[in-house]
């Protein structure tokens, strides 16, 4: 049984990624605490994806001000360098919000 659990999130992974990769290439985003949070002050951004060694303080704050510009949170299962690989970038990424999917279904709530 725990090989099928391992099996799901594996494949929930795989598909956040390719999710990740299409909005890179036809949406737009954000990366980064910074303009992650100036995309949430403006209400730009639609969802905002946060990496699993984030600081406490940081997502908490990250989190607030997603709940207040009624946006969605989605915690990776990677750190910040597994994000920064699904983006298509040679450096960590910590956080990004994504303000235009593109072609990508990221923003539809996976079932």
């Amino acid at each position: 049984m725990a090989p099928a659990t391992g099996k799901k999130s594996k494949k929930t992974v795989e598909s956040i990624n390719s999710r990740l990769q299409l909005v890179m290439r036809s949406g737009k985003a954000a990366l980064g605490y910074k303009t992650t949070i100036k995309a949430l002050r403006n209400t730009k951004a639609k969802m905002v994806i946060i990496s699993s060694n984030c600081p406490p303080l940081r997502k908490s704050e990250i989190e607030y001000y997603a709940m207040l510009a009624k946006c969605s949170v989605h915690h990776y299962a990677g750190n910040n360098s597994d994000l920064g690989t699904a983006c298509g970038k040679f450096y960590r990424v910590s956080m990004l919000s994504v303000t235009d999917a593109g072609d990508s279904d990221i923003l539809r709530p996976s079932a």
